[in-house]
């Protein structure tokens, strides 16, 4: 009966002790959290802030900005650092920024309607999805599409965001927009990245419609811009990995774990 009354109090006592230091931490955070937006607004006025987290790094917190971009400050907000954070463990370093952002973008990425997107399906089973952000005028696009096929026969589907790089100043940009209103929008993808300066197969001239088909090429081509695309073809797997770069099917299957990597290199 002492036993059983000893474990019972020690319980209770844990209980409320954890009870108690959850309302501390909690305590801590909005400090800090206030401390720390304080200062960023005597920098900003308009800055945009949508949370503030603690690290594993003693009175080091992450600030997650509108937009997508991450940076990290001291408890009272004095000090910030601009760049990745990296733990070192068991021989290895992680980068604990990237996993952040990799998850942010594996969201973003997910509320995509394929619908709204070029999508060439793999052959067979889907083994892996690549989201590419593409200009129908970039050299480099144009070899990665040349890649198309055999990633589908590897089990990759592709799934094409327009990036027009100039913005909707730019010649690609109408491209893009009469590609993504074409019945056909794999058909115009293929036709404007082989060189053709318009689609064959063309959509209805209602400007409803015209108006939608801008709408979703801004629409990418702002998400390309809050992920950091910079530059085409950037693509991106379900996880968030960014992929920037032309890369080959045979690549990048590797890359995603499909097919096995090469042997290294016998010396």
């Amino acid at each position: 009966m002492v036993i059983r009354t000893f474990v019972l109090t020690a319980s209770l006592l844990v209980a409320s002790s954890l009870t108690l230091a959850a309302p501390a931490i909690d305590k801590v955070l909005a400090e800090a959290s206030s401390s720390i937006e304080k200062e960023l607004k005597t920098l900003d006025s308009n800055i945009l802030i949508e949370g503030i987290e603690k690290t594993s790094w003693d009175n080091v917190y992450l600030v997650k900005l509108k937009g997508g971009n991450l940076i990290y400050a001291s408890k009272d907000g004095k000090h910030l650092f601009r760049g990745d954070m990296l733990q070192i463990g068991d021989g290895q370093v992680t980068n604990l920024t990237e996993t952040i952002r990799n998850k942010s973008t594996a969201a973003e990425l997910k509320n995509l309607n394929p619908k709204d997107l070029i999508v060439f399906p793999a052959k067979g089973k889907t083994k892996g999805i690549v989201y590419a952000f593409t200009d129908v005028d970039c050299g480099y696009c144009r070899k990665l599409h040349q890649e198309v096929p055999a990633m589908n026969d590897l089990g990759i589907e592709i799934r094409y965001l327009a990036f027009p790089r100039g913005g909707q100043q730019s010649p690609a940009y109408a491209k893009m927009v009469e590609a993504w209103c074409s019945g056909d929008r794999k058909q115009s993808m293929s036709e404007l990245k082989s060189g053709q300066e318009t689609v064959s197969k063309k959509a209805s001239d209602e400007e409803k419609k015209k108006s939608q088909c801008a709408k979703l090429v801004e629409d990418q081509y702002q998400l390309g811009l809050k992920l950091g695309v910079s530059g085409t073809p950037a693509m991106f797997l379900e996880n968030g990995q960014a992929i920037p770069g032309y890369r080959p099917a045979a690549d990048l299957a590797r890359m995603m774990g499909i097919t096995e990597s090469e042997p290294a290199p016998k010396k």
